[in-house]
């Protein structure tokens, strides 16, 4: 299953110096994401940034998932006997 992100988070120029965000936030991925590393629960993130829906930040989740991923290195493919 596919998670669009992009219909959560945005960089604008003039919101965060374009720091990827929350759209209509000045909540920025990278709070959030230290946040979650930090240990703090959906629901303490929530209480503390009560712009975020619950639905942005599994966006939120997705994207480090997805960033993650692209920087995954392809394993190589073994030689054939």
């Amino acid at each position: 299953m596919s998670f669009d992100y992009n219909l959560f988070l945005e960089r604008r120029r003039e919101v965060c110096g374009g720091e990827l965000v929350v759209k209509g936030t000045r909540v920025t991925v990278r709070t959030l994401l230290a946040s979650l590393a930090e240990g703090a629960s959906a629901e303490e993130i929530r209480a503390d940034f009560p712009t975020v829906t619950a639905e942005a930040l599994r966006a939120v989740v997705a994207f480090a998932a997805a960033s993650a991923e692209e920087d995954l290195p392809v394993p190589q493919i073994p030689a054939a006997a």
